[in-house]
């Protein structure tokens, strides 16, 4: 079951990451092994042409599985990405692009995600990832 809450994850990105101020994204929805999270549509996510831009679905991607590995250990600053494999399957439309992230390994050590990510009011997914995760040891947790 979940440790922590959207409001205690988005205290710990704003904490640990001031860097992603400004990037716009609300988490929606936490359960066992799932998470489901918004970009939140502006215009610096887009790319020429008027779709949401690459490299924010694999930040959207990264973001989703950092958040879902977090709502089940709980605040573990050094977990980090060992690997983001992305398939961009269909043109984003310029609105908020949602990510449902459902764990499909939570190990020691290593977690492994499937992240899809739809266009907002679309049934079909605009990319998919596959994300894996390295978890510290116990003594670099925080506490």
């Amino acid at each position: 079951m979940p440790v922590m809450t959207a409001s205690e994850l988005e205290a710990f990105a704003q904490a640990h990451f001031p860097q992603m101020d400004g990037f716009g994204f609300r988490i929606e929805e936490i359960e066992d092994k799932f998470l489901r999270i918004r970009l939140l549509y502006h215009s610096r996510h887009l790319r020429p042409g008027g779709t949401i831009s690459g490299p924010a679905l694999m930040t959207l991607a990264d973001l989703a599985m950092y958040f879902a590995v977090l709502s089940m250990i709980g605040p573990v600053a050094l977990a980090v990405t060992t690997s983001l494999n992305i398939n961009f399957l269909r043109k984003p439309s310029p609105v908020d692009v949602i990510a449902e992230c459902r764990l499909l390994k939570l190990g020691q050590r290593l977690a492994v995600g499937d992240v899809q990510m739809f266009s907002e009011g679309e049934t079909e997914p605009v990319a998919q990832a596959t994300v894996t995760y390295s978890i510290p040891p116990n003594q670099y947790r925080e506490r």
